[in-house]
């Protein structure tokens, strides 16, 4: 009898509980606070992964080579591309080829890309503000600033396999 067409073994394998799994308690956080941003970015027909290219875009203090903007949107370089050939098309970036290699390209907001940003940004700000008010400021702080000691960690494959044995 194969693996796959054999009866599973009703015994749990030694694993922490899937209520206390990191990755799926993250997730849920992030599908609860999408779900109050998410409405208000398909009133201004964007999603939320444009939308992060955007606040990437005027957060930052010159053009956003590519990779860069891939990076700090937490989007991988396919979806990135045609994020921006929408985005593009819809006149809110401006795409550019750099000086030194033509191959890679600089992006920027154009003034039509800056000005939907200002205009959701108050509304996003109040979502921003109904969460803290129901969270509470210094909780929201202090986790903010646990989730970002989390994004720094550096542990590796390698790391992993050597803390298991």
């Amino acid at each position: 009898m194969n693996r796959l067409s054999s009866m599973p073994d009703p015994t749990p394998p030694p694993m922490r509980a899937f209520s206390e799994s990191l990755p799926i308690t993250l997730l849920r956080a992030r599908e609860a606070t999408m779900r109050l941003f998410r409405p208000m970015l398909a009133d201004y027909g964007l999603t939320e992964q444009q939308w992060r290219v955007l606040r990437a875009l005027i957060a930052a203090s010159e053009p956003t080579e590519v990779s860069e903007l891939a990076e700090r949107a937490i989007l991988l370089a396919p979806s990135l591309s045609r994020i921006l050939a929408k985005l593009e098309h819809d006149g809110l970036i401006n795409r550019r080829p750099h000086r030194s290699d033509q191959r890679r390209s600089l992006i920027t907001l154009s003034s039509e890309g800056a000005a939907l940003v200002n205009t959701i940004a108050p509304e996003s700000e109040r979502r921003y503000n109904a969460i803290e008010a129901e969270f509470g400021s210094e909780r929201l702080r202090r986790l903010l600033v646990e989730l970002h000691d989390l994004a720094q960690l550096e542990a590796t494959v390698d790391d992993v396999e050597k803390a298991a044995s």
